[in-house]
């Protein structure tokens, strides 16, 4: 069985586009395969800057023949269904087949040669091919039926086994031929098939295999660095798109002057990624070295010597830009930078940028003077009411699980609020700086870059720096205290002010990132073990458009929460069901409690007293759902079963009222574990629907007070199983 081998060759292909490029071809080719009956192996894809290839392995040399059916009329149909049918067909009556009173069309499809389907499929793969960015050129493009292609496309090599797959996409014919590296082999190669293809292309200095290509750079580009005493800074993006760029890969150490170096190592770092795709070093102290690696895509005669010196010039203008940038910002304090952001717009219904800083500031020493956020946190009474205030008195209400406060003790609270109002109200004035207006990538770093040289106290500019964080599931969380407050304010003003103006996600559409802001806040609470009460955070330091929808805003930033919260917990294993059943006993809106809860909950269901209670309740309830029931005037002598029960509850009850005040929520479902036995043995020895009224009613009601119990620490109803 003949391989097959397929080449379609152009002018350069952007690095970003190959990898989809690879997963298109091998898609489209076993969708055409699929359609004309041909049994497709192993399928092997590779790209190039200059060219698409994919092999086939093992493909038959023609097509099996297959009997169509198509189902008609019934027998004796009138006579027009029948005419319409055999037009549809193109078959006689006489040549119809009947089948149980029904007339069949049933034609016979001769096999076909591989070559000839492969012939129709490469130019419909072409014309099908699903670029992101496409083109038409030549002549022919006056027409916008003309092929479209990434680049021009140049040449197509089709050979099955060793025979010429003859086939023309527009003015293109397939042909036996392709040409070799662009430098080192730019004449024309007569490919045999699919078997000395990488081999040829090889030998002519072509890497087809971009596994091979990223391989090369990889570990040519750490040991260049290695060779002069350096560590590479791993960047797998950027060892995929060398690869991409290049078909013969050669990764070369250049030096740039020392003195760049007193710029943020992240702004050379980001120059030489994005500007010009380089590697960075460091030393054996960890610091950023004068250092680069470039990659070539030729074997130069020099060692690379001339190639390193013109990327070298090149680098240095980018990094003297960087240089300058760097001056000229730091010329201008950060709060007359801040000045000019009343001149942005945020939102057409929520002000400008400095508006926004203006609700973050008053947010953010709200959560610090409220004693959410703080190096000695105000004791918080997180009842089940749940909008939160603080404790002034500081008895009795003293929480288990004080806020963290790494780099803020010995503050106060007074110096801790005005230091985070001092971080809000500048954490977003470098987005007007040049640096960030050349690299957006790097708005906040570069504010606290500027906050340092500036000579602000640490904490305010580490604030500035973080508050953005945590951007992704990757990202670290941010424990300081000062920063917490300023990222938690902008993030809960996010998604306040656009809950407020009814700009809420929909389906997979997100535009201001409100699932992510949600889910940063999520992770900054619970990793921090904040009690930050959602609810008061809500309708805090109001400010406009919130003030006019706080009521609303509650209710749909906690349910908005708590689906978030299901999708964050959900990779943790955390049963969503569980976190549905914490919610519904309403005005829970400390995260911190509610996850402890719901980890309590799950250990306990996972036992076989939690299973056998869930199953206890879940008969119960239903027993309370189809009966109704109104208290009994008469007295009977309860069944010992009964007594037990009544015994239980008024033992677990108080038990678990405690526990619950005390947020141990093992001690909770301990004491509702003691309901087990007697709520098994009730039903076991109790007929509920007692014909005696008395006895009926009785029976409910002790029922409706152990389900009362049991909802104490969660509504088992919302429990799945």
């Amino acid at each position: 069985m003949p391989d097959f081998l397929l080449e379609l060759r152009s002018e350069e292909i952007p690095a970003r586009m190959q990898a989809g490029a690879r997963a298109s071809l091998d898609k489209l080719f076993r969708e055409q395969m699929a359609a004309a009956g041909v049994a497709v192996g192993a399928v092997t894809v590779y790209s190039t800057p200059r060219r698409l290839a994919l092999i086939a392995r093992d493909l038959p040399l023609a097509t099996e023949a297959v009997s169509e059916e198509l189902k008609g009329p019934k027998v004796g149909a009138p006579p027009q269904a029948l005419e319409g049918f055999l037009r549809k067909t193109g078959l006689t009556a006489d040549q119809l087949v009947e089948r149980n009173g029904v007339l069949f069309a049933v034609t016979e499809k001769p096999g076909r040669a591989t070559k000839d389907v492969l012939a129709e499929a490469i130019p419909a793969i072409c014309r099908a091919f699903p670029w992101p960015k496409s083109m038409r050129w030549g002549a022919a493009s006056i027409s916008t039926e003309s092929l479209r292609w990434v680049r021009p496309l140049s040449g197509i090599v089709a050979i099955l086994g060793d025979e010429l797959v003859d086939c023309a996409v527009g003015a293109i014919r397939s042909g036996l031929v392709t040409l070799g590296h662009r430098f080192h082999h730019p004449d024309a190669i007569t490919i045999g098939g699919a078997d000395d293809y990488v081999a040829k292309l090889r030998a002519c200095h072509v890497l087809v295999d971009h596994a091979e290509r990223e391989a090369m750079v990889r570990d040519q580009a750490r040991a260049a660095a290695a060779a002069a005493g350096l560590t590479l800074v791993e960047d797998e993006g950027l060892v995929i798109e060398n690869a991409g760029l290049t078909e013969w890969p050669v990764p070369l150490l250049g030096r740039f002057d020392e003195d760049y170096l007193a710029v943020p190592p992240e702004t050379i770092q980001l120059t030489a990624r994005t500007n010009q795709k380089y590697f960075i070093c460091r030393d054996a102290q960890g610091q950023l070295a004068n250092a680069f690696i470039c990659t070539a895509n030729i074997a130069a005669t020099d060692g690379g010597a001339a190639i390193v010196a013109g990327n070298r010039k090149v680098l240095a203008a980018r990094l003297s830009d960087a240089r300058f940038f760097w001056e000229q910002d730091r010329k201008t304090p950060l709060s007359v930078h801040a000045e000019k952001l009343a001149r942005i717009t945020f939102h057409e219904k929520l002000g400008t940028v400095a508006d926004k800083v203006e609700r973050v500031a008053k947010l953010a020493r709200w959560l610090v003077e409220s004693g959410v956020v703080g190096a000695s946190p105000l004791p918080f009474r997180g009842g089940a009411g749940g909008g939160g205030s603080p404790d002034q008195s500081g008895a009795d209400g003293a929480h288990p699980h004080p806020n963290p406060s790494p780099e803020g003790e010995g503050l106060d609270r007074a110096r801790l609020a005005d230091l985070a109002e001092q971080a809000a109200r500048l954490c977003k004035a470098d987005l007007v700086t040049e640096m960030v207006g050349e690299f957006p990538e790097l708005q906040g770093l570069m504010g606290g870059y500027y906050a340092r040289a500036e000579g602000l106290p640490d904490a305010v500019a580490d604030a500035i720096r973080d508050h953005y964080k945590p951007v992704g599931q990757g990202d670290e969380v941010p424990t300081a205290p000062v920063t917490v407050a300023v990222a938690l304010a902008d993030k809960l003003d996010t998604l306040r002010s656009f809950f407020a103006i009814d700009e809420k996600p929909t389906g997979s559409k997100d535009p201001f990132a409100l699932r992510r802001a949600a889910l940063g806040m999520i992770r900054i609470i619970t990793e921090n073990g904040l009690r930050l009460p959602l609810i008061g955070a809500a309708t805090s330091a109001q400010a406009e458009p919130v003030e006019a929808h706080a009521p609303a805003l509650a209710h749909d930033l906690l349910a908005f929460f708590a689906d978030r919260l299901k999708v964050q917990q959900k990779e943790a294993g955390v049963r969503h069901d569980l976190i549905d059943a914490v919610f519904a006993l309403g005005g829970e809106d400390d995260l911190v409690r509610l996850l402890a809860r719901v980890h309590a909950l799950q250990a306990f269901v996972g036992t076989e007293d939690g299973a056998n209670l869930l199953a206890g309740y879940k008969r119960a309830a239903n027993i309370l759902k189809k009966e109704e029931w109104q208290a009994a005037a008469l007295s009977y002598t309860p069944e010992p079963e009964e007594k037990a029960l009544i015994d239980a509850l008024d033992s677990a009850g108080p038990r678990a009222d405690k526990a619950l005040a005390a947020e141990d929520f093992a001690g909770a479902m301990a004491a509702l574990a003691t309901l087990r036995g007697p709520i098994d043995a009730f039903f076991d020895k109790v007929t509920v629907n007692d014909a005696d009224p008395a006895k009926r009613c009785a029976r409910l009601e002790l029922l409706d007070q152990f389900r009362a119990a049991v909802h104490k620490v969660a509504d088992f109803s919302r429990i799945e199983g």
